[in-house]
């Protein structure tokens, strides 16, 4: 693969994080196996199968679980309860009538009851407070997914880069080694000549060892950037794994405009403090109005057995009912509504500093995004232009060593120059293509299904 053909691959895959563009979660199965996987398959199954990705839309179902539970307050209770009593000693009552004593026993050696209630919640603070922050719970479960699933697009993109880089890496360290065997077994049939000495074949015999090194070391480390990758999309260890590029022409859409104005709304860390300052919002009103009385309605039905014997204990019932309004009025509780209530405005003001130092941040991180992009973009162009040159500065001074004008170790020196500047032009694309995404991400421009 030529550097040009490199160009056109990386650059192509940035068109699937450009502006306003949504990231569509698919249905990926954790048995599909990656063999040709393009930058868009990967994030796919990343979305459906990291296990970051999948905790968070666990915590949005166990939260959904949660309003709910707390929900279902307003909804009647029904309780059922039974007690069983032997009387050792029953009940004792002294009665006088015209100064003559007489004592009394009441009730029976054995009692038992059985009770049905229901309970009926008509007015409650509490219950009041979580009909009114299940809306924002809700919201903020969301969000915080959301919030997992954007930087896993970022992580994902980048190690897809960082590998393309790798082998496009490994491309050149190949070119550089075919060169120099070639230079290697000149420089030797020149020495056994008697035309030159054993310098020339010795610097030959040193680069194409530290190249074949490079080729090692690369390929090493390739093998740890696929294992990383695999890692960020949950992909499973011993499945097969490869990845395919897309070489459209896509070169014009590398390109961020850099007049674009930070929105905080886009951010979803912003939205996400939003949420936080409603929930607050409503734990102060509810700590205000924490004194309102609280209502409820309860009926119930009892089964009531008395009997001296305990084996005839159940065979007569004395039934009861009642039906009633139960009202809680709170008087004075020691000054703790009014402390919980202060508690709760220093929360909404701590929730307001953080939302202005967000903003804060968020401006600090644009701007470094966009230096760095700015930065790269010039590297990348300077960069581009020194292979075209030290290729041409090669080429002319190889020409010159076969003619014998120049020595090996101009020509040595141009070689490595050829070799750094291809990788200097390698590392910048990749430079350039991971701020790429800090300024989106900066931006808050890169979306996912919620």
């Amino acid at each position: 693969m030529k550097i040009s053909n490199l160009v056109l691959t990386m650059l192509s895959c940035v068109s699937v994080l450009l502006p306003g563009s949504l990231y569509a979660q698919t249905t990926v199965r954790e048995q599909l196996t990656l063999s040709n996987a393009t930058l868009q398959e990967c994030i796919d199954y990343a979305l459906s199968n990291k296990p970051g990705v999948r905790q968070s839309v666990i915590d949005e179902e166990i939260g959904e679980r949660d309003i709910k539970s707390a929900l279902s307050g307003w909804l009647p209770q029904i309780n059922g309860n039974g007690t069983f009593n032997h009387n050792f000693k029953q009940q004792t009552q002294v009665l006088t009538t015209n100064g003559v004593s007489s004592f009394l026993t009441f009730g029976a050696k054995n009692t038992s009851a059985f009770v049905l209630q229901a309970d009926q919640q008509f007015l409650n603070a509490g219950l009041i407070q979580a009909s009114k922050t299940a809306k924002y719970f809700r919201q903020q479960y969301k969000q915080n997914t959301e919030n997992v699933k954007i930087n896993t697009v970022v992580d994902v993109s980048k190690a897809f880069y960082d590998i393309l880089t790798s082998k496009e890496q490994l491309n050149i360290i190949a070119e550089n080694i075919t060169r120099l065997e070639k230079q290697f077994k000149d420089a030797n049939a020149q020495y056994e000549a008697g035309l030159v000495d054993k310098t020339d074949f010795q610097r030959a015999q040193i680069s194409l060892s530290n190249s074949k090194a490079d080729l090692k070391r690369t390929t090493e480390l390739l093998k740890y950037k696929y294992a990383y990758l695999r890692e960020l999309i949950g992909y499973t260890a011993n499945k097969e794994f490869g990845l395919s590029y897309n070489k459209d022409d896509m070169e014009n859409e590398v390109s961020v405009d850099t007049n674009q104005m930070v929105a905080y709304q886009d951010r979803v860390e912003y939205r996400l403090l939003e949420t936080q300052r409603q929930l607050q919002r409503i734990n102060t009103s509810y700590n205000k109005w924490s004194y309102v009385p609280s209502l409820s309605g309860f009926y119930n039905y009892g089964f009531n057995y008395q009997n001296q014997e305990l084996g005839s204990l159940y065979d007569r019932n004395f039934p009861s009912s009642v039906i009633g309004l139960k009202l809680t009025v709170p008087i004075f509780l020691g000054g703790k509504r009014t402390q919980e209530i202060k508690k709760a405005q220093l929360q909404e003001r701590r929730v307001e500093l953080d939302i202005e130092n967000t903003k804060n941040q968020i401006n600090t991180q644009y701007e470094q995004a966009m230096a760095t992009y700015k930065a790269n973009l010039n590297d990348l162009n300077t960069s581009k232009a020194n292979v075209e040159i030290s290729k041409q500065v090669y080429n002319t001074i190889k020409l010159q060593y076969d003619e014998g004008i120049k020595t090996y170790l101009d020509l040595t020196t141009a070689e490595t120059d050829l070799r750094t500047t291809q990788i200097n032009y390698l590392n910048s694309l990749y430079s350039l293509l991971s701020s790429k995404l800090d300024v989106k991400q900066a931006l808050g421009t890169i979306t996912v299904n919620p």
